[in-house]
C-alpha cells in the first residue's frame, strides 16, 4: 500500500496505473482524427507534434534533463533547496522518474526555461503571444485573450484529453494538445499538488519582474487560465516549432 497526498492507495490501483503509464502513449494522442508528427529532443526523447492554425506543438509536455547543447540541466530534489533557488532547475512529479517521466514529463522553473536553450533546435518555449494567437485559433476573441484569470469559454475542453483526468475532468481534445493533469511544484514550499486535476504551462516572457506568464487548465473548468506565477515554480513546458 502507497501513501499519496495523505491517502491510501490499494494494490489494484497501483495495477491499474501501471497499465494506464503501458499506454500513456495512446493517452497522450487520443484524438484520432488529429494527423500527428514526431520530434526528438536532445536527449533522445520522441514526441508527437501536431499543427494547430499556424503553428506546430509539441502534443506532448518536455522532458529533456540536457539543455541543447548537451549541458546538463540541474535535477532538484529538496523541497527546501527548490522554493529558494534563483537559477535553473527540473524535476520530475513527486520525485519519481518511473511513473511521472512518461506520463506528463519534466517540470521546470521559469530560469531554466529563460535559458532559451530547453527545447530542441529549431523550436522554443512559447511566447505570452503565440499562446494567445493558439487560443484565438481556437475561437477566442482578442479581447478575451488579452485579458487575465479565467477565460470563460470551451476552448480549455478543446486542449484537455479526453483520458487521464480525474472524475468529469476529461475534454474532447478537439484541438490534438492532448493536455494531460500533471499538477505543479509549489514556489514557496517546494511541494509537488494536483496531479490528476491541474496543469500549467510556462510562457517564455516576464509578466513582472519577479514572475513569468503561464496558462493553465482545470478538471473542474471549460477555459483557459492566464496569469503570472513566481519564478521559482515548477510548470511544464510545450515547444513550438521556429
Amino acid at each position: 500500500m502507497k501513501i499519496k497526498n495523505g491517502f491510501k492507495i490499494s494494490l489494484p490501483v497501483i495495477i491499474y496505473g501501471i497499465l494506464i503509464l503501458s499506454s500513456s502513449c495512446e493517452m497522450i494522442s487520443n484524438n484520432q482524427e488529429v494527423s500527428y508528427g514526431s520530434l526528438t529532443d536532445q536527449d533522445g526523447n520522441t514526441y508527437k507534434t501536431v499543427v494547430i492554425g499556424t503553428q506546430t506543438w509539441m502534443a506532448e509536455n518536455l522532458k529533456t534533463t540536457k539543455y541543447n547543447n548537451n549541458d546538463a540541466i540541474p535535477v532538484i530534489t529538496s523541497n527546501s533547496v527548490w522554493s529558494t533557488r534563483t537559477s535553473p532547475a527540473y524535476s520530475w512529479y513527486d520525485n519519481d522518474e518511473t511513473i511521472y517521466k512518461p506520463l506528463y514529463g519534466a517540470l521546470y522553473n521559469w530560469h531554466a526555461v529563460n535559458t532559451g536553450k530547453l527545447c530542441p533546435v529549431g523550436w522554443h518555449v512559447p511566447t505570452d503571444n503565440e499562446f494567445k494567437t493558439f487560443e484565438t485559433y481556437l475561437g477566442m476573441s482578442e479581447a478575451l485573450a488579452d485579458s487575465l484569470n479565467w477565460r470563460e469559454t470551451d476552448l480549455g475542453t478543446q486542449m484537455k484529453n479526453s483520458t487521464g483526468w480525474a472524475a468529469d475532468g476529461n475534454g474532447t481534445n478537439t484541438s490534438g494538445f492532448s493536455a494531460l493533469p500533471g499538477g505543479f511544484r509549489y514556489y514557496s514550499d517546494g511541494t509537488f499538488n494536483n496531479e490528476g486535476t491541474i496543469s500549467y504551462w510556462w510562457c517564455s516572457d516576464e509578466s513582472s519582474s519577479t514572475t513569468g506568464y503561464y496558462r493553465r487548465l482545470d478538471g473542474s473548468k471549460d477555459g483557459i487560465y492566464r496569469g503570472g506565477a513566481i519564478k521559482a515554480a515548477g510548470k511544464y513546458v510545450r515547444c513550438v516549432k521556429d
